[in-house]
């Protein structure tokens, strides 16, 4: 299966294009953008995300089992957790659950909303991407900057960036297992699609 892998902004792009070499790392920029699949078999989102969740903390690793967006829309998106195993195998441990897809930064009472729904973490892209890569199988691993109790401008956000590039430098290459895990599989998205209202697509 040909693996292609999402990242928002250049600095991402760049952390995971160094732990996954050979593998193709397209940025999609920030927020809700039309992207090109090519003729990738499977899509990996990898990004930095904001932290819902209370018990997360900077550097921690996040998978997205479950998309949701402000559109109202909810994307299943099981395929994420094939890449807890290969992340431990690395000494990494992740967390698991519902992340929130905004068009804009979200402020600290906006998530505290948001964790009450069950939602563990927000980011700008992983929603909409999932949606459009129709049939494909998708992962989306991020990594927490910051916490839920801090503001994005907050002066520690540029030391708690750094361990969260590193960090996802590092987790990026759980990548490589995960595809070999979707191949000659069904796809949990297609299944998923399969179950969507027509007119829903992307």
């Amino acid at each position: 299966m040909k693996l292609v892998v999402f990242s928002p902004l250049r600095i991402e792009a760049l952390a995971v294009r160094s732990g996954l070499p050979g593998v193709k790392v397209r940025r999609s920029g920030m927020g809700r953008r039309a992207v090109d699949f090519g003729d990738a078999d499977a899509i990996g989102v990898a990004g930095l995300c904001g932290a819902v969740d209370p018990s997360l903390r900077a550097g921690d690793v996040v998978l997205g089992t479950e998309l949701r967006s402000e559109d109202g829309k909810t994307i299943p998106c099981p395929d994420s957790s094939l890449l807890a195993e290969p992340l431990r195998r690395m000494g990494l441990e992740s967390a698991s659950g519902p992340l929130f897809t905004s068009s804009r930064i979200l402020g600290r009472a906006e998530r505290l909303a948001l964790r009450d729904e069950g939602v563990i973490a927000v980011d700008m892209e992983s929603a909409w991407i999932a949606e459009a890569a129709a049939e494909r199988p998708v992962a989306v691993l991020r990594v927490v900057v910051d916490t839920a109790d801090r503001r994005l401008a907050s002066a520690r956000t540029l030391v708690a960036g750094a361990r969260g590039l590193w960090t996802l430098r590092r987790a990026s290459a759980a990548f490589v297992d995960w595809v070999e895990a979707c191949s000659g599989r069904p796809s949990a998205t297609s299944a998923r699609l399969g179950r969507m209202p027509a007119g829903e697509a992307f």
